[in-house]
């Protein structure tokens, strides 16, 4: 049994910073590849920042050159560092792995944590 715990979201003035990090216990083989998505009111769910195996990133045009999203392969952690925080940015952010165990790969979602930035 995979399961992932999230932390470090909070209230935050605008222009501060969070660092939110998702850790994933159980047996595994390794994880592949890891995503930060998040999901405001009234709104769907989206990617914020992304991480192949390989360790190739992406990220959202609206967070380019602020958020930097990182692993730690020893900790099977994940990170998300996010700076100069906009209001905007206030959403519920979610982690996705893909896990895999043996020769199947899963997909996993934390459980969430609520970041509101205020002006």
């Amino acid at each position: 049994q995979v399961q992932l715990v999230e932390s470090g979201g909070g209230l935050v003035q605008a222009g501060g910073s969070l660092r939110l990090s998702c850790a994933a216990s159980g047996t595994f083989t390794r994880i592949d590849t890891m995503a930060w998505y998040r999901q405001a009111p009234g709104k769907q769910r989206e990617l914020v920042a992304g991480m192949t195996t390989g360790g190739s990133t992406n990220y959202a045009d609206s967070v380019k050159g602020r958020f930097t999203i990182s692993r730690d392969n020893d900790k099977n952690t994940v990170y998300l560092q996010m700076n100069s925080l906009k209001p905007e940015d206030t959403a519920v952010y979610y982690c996705y792995l893909k896990i895999r165990i043996v020769f199947v790969l899963n997909d996993y979602w934390g459980q969430g944590t609520q970041v509101t930035v205020s002006s």
